[in-house]
């Protein structure tokens, strides 16, 4: 993913949990008869009646952010650069590479007394016909 693409991301969880936050802040419509009773709603911290204002902007404002947060990521999940196919993605061999052709499976399958490298595979042996350095195969 783009870097764009991971700010969106983590903008889009901030904005669903300032949703959330705002949404519980916020008074049910029960409310307001309690606080004609003497529910002390003229003590809260934005006073008698803004917080339910101030509380329904803020809820509006995050929600419209949060839809055209999801609108960008869409547009950019769609325009993303990948294969359509996963046979599209296989990485295709150069035509200048000539393919191995074995004749027989005895080519394949080293001699037992072949020599060995240090890091246990297998010295081919040399195109000339001269002695290699390396000991023979421990038997």
């Amino acid at each position: 993913m783009s870097n764009l693409g991971t700010i969106l991301l983590i903008l889009h969880v901030l904005l669903a949990l300032g949703i959330i936050t705002l949404v519980l802040l916020q008074k049910g419509k029960g409310a307001a008869e309690g606080a004609a009773f003497g529910g002390g709603a003229s003590a809260s911290v934005f006073g008698a009646s803004g917080s339910s204002n101030f509380l329904s902007k803020s809820t509006a404002i995050c929600a419209t952010l949060f839809f055209l947060n999801s609108v960008a990521l869409a547009y950019l999940a769609a325009n993303r650069d990948v294969p359509d196919s996963v046979v599209d993605s296989v990485i295709q061999v150069e035509d200048s590479q000539e393919p191995i052709v074995v004749d027989s499976l005895d080519d394949l399958i080293p001699a037992a007394d072949a020599p060995v490298a240090d890091d246990g595979g297998i010295v081919p042996p040399p195109a000339d016909g001269a002695a290699t350095d390396l000991p023979p195969a421990a038997q």
